[in-house]
């Protein structure tokens, strides 16, 4: 992660310090279920947890040699031991640390995105909350449509939260598993009750079948569920950025005391959070790509998908932190104008009622095909001439011996698109409790 967009305690658990910590302790876990089935003595197994550690510095010197970290950094914790250091990595792999402290790290920083994922969805319920009610003019390939309300735009982005909750704890599931089985995991000189016990104390689970390494798999499931975020934060920064357009001035992005929105003209107060949000969108969608890639190893293992992981998990896992806590900030202080959302509905005029009027000729026992000629050669007339719609189907000759101008005032009542709008609130949960 670049500088800018770095959240210090997400940056903090892909640390080569807290990855080596990570590595120490599942070494001495390791350990100590040996020690338990009588395997270690007991004194070896205190002078390990008194006085193992690593020194970062070393751990890079040694690689300059050995080029290979991870001996690197056994190296440097059997200097800091004596003789007891012929326990640590017993039977063991460097898969057996890497893919389990990663399993580790995953579920620490798939933490911090869920609870902010649950911020913006809390965020969002508020939005609902304050537009529920407020009709505004639908779009449809951005052109008008017909009316719907600011609450069901906004619940649609709530909808979708959920489901983006369901698959980043799918994706964690998936993910956060660990392995202690050896060389191309058989378990030859490690008991399967070592890793059960390592992963239990770490709080993680066990992959069922891991080769030499978990399978990749796991982890692309984990970067979709991030992918995922990413969609739904550049869909909602898309809507945002196309209601604050100067044509539309719907709503409005929190513009701070002593901001400003052009270098050239100081008039400008631009949607840079929305902006910011389907750019870093594109970023995290194309961290799956090289994930699912991954998947695709040789034979029990090799090491063609460590390189990429390097830069997938750190940036992947930081830019969905920190795109969630600016789309928190913007959807928490977003300004709503009314006077431009009812605006805009007159501004449609009133051709809306196109399938309103289309309905009320199919009732009347036309064919779909002739209702909809017949109302779509008014409704051309109406646009081409700037008149009114329902003024013009009043005054049509053909529909005048159809409808009445009661009915169409009936069928025409803007209240229609409002009726149902709390059964969908409902479904998400989003209506108060005492309704």
């Amino acid at each position: 992660m670049i500088d800018r967009y770095v959240i210090p305690e997400m940056e903090e658990i892909w640390t080569s310090k807290s990855r080596y910590a990570r590595w120490l302790s599942i070494e001495i876990l390791a350990v100590e279920a040996r020690a338990e089935a009588g395997l270690v003595p007991a004194s070896d197994l205190k002078n390990i947890r008194d006085n193992a550690s690593f020194d970062v510095k070393r751990v890079e010197e040694i690689e300059e040699v050995v080029r290979h970290y991870v001996i690197a950094f056994l190296t440097s914790v059997s200097e800091s031991l004596g003789p007891e250091a012929r326990h640590i990595h017993y039977g063991m792999t460097s898969s057996d640390i890497l893919d389990t402290c990663l399993a580790t790290q995953i579920k620490d920083a798939g933490k911090m995105i869920l609870d902010e994922l649950d911020s913006f969805g809390s965020a969002l319920a508020g939005l609902v909350s304050r537009t529920r009610g407020m009709l505004c003019i639908g779009r449809s390939h951005g052109m008008h449509a017909e009316p719907t309300t600011m609450g069901l735009k906004f619940a649609g982005y709530y909808s979708e939260y959920l489901r983006c909750r369901d698959r980043l704890i799918a994706g964690l599931e998936s993910a956060c598993v660990g392995k202690l089985s050896g060389a191309v995991g058989t378990y030859a000189y490690l008991d399967p009750s070592v890793e059960e016990y390592v992963c239990s104390k770490l709080g993680i689970g066990i992959e069922t079948v891991s080769t030499q390494v978990v399978a990749r798999d796991r982890h692309a499931d984990f970067i979709y569920a991030l992918a995922s975020i990413g969609s739904l934060l550049d869909r909602f920064g898309t809507e945002i950025r196309h209601l604050q357009r100067t044509e539309v001035g719907e709503v409005e992005e929190s513009f701070g005391k002593g901001q400003k929105g052009s270098s050239a003209m100081p008039h400008k107060r631009n949607p840079i959070i929305s902006e910011r949000l389907c750019g870093l969108a594109r970023m995290l969608r194309s961290y799956l790509l090289p994930s699912l890639e991954n998947t695709a190893l040789w034979h029990e293992r090799d090491i063609s998908h460590s390189s990429a992981e390097r830069f997938i998990f750190p940036d992947s896992c930081g830019i969905a932190l920190y795109s969630l806590s600016r789309a928190v900030k913007l959807t928490s202080n977003l300004r709503i104008f009314p006077d431009a959302v009812r605006s805009n509905i007159e501004k449609a005029g009133d051709r809306f009622h196109s399938q309103t009027i289309l309905l009320a000729l199919i009732d009347k026992g036309f064919s779909r095909e002739s209702a909809y000629k017949m109302v779509q050669r008014v409704a051309m007339k109406a646009m081409e001439q700037g008149k009114g719609f329902i003024d013009m189907v009043r005054q049509d000759p053909e529909f005048k011996e159809i409808l009445s101008s009661n009915e169409i005032a009936e069928r025409c009542a803007l209240e229609y698109h409002l009726r149902n709008e709390d059964n969908t609130l409902g479904r998400l949960g989003l209506l108060p409790a005492d309704e």
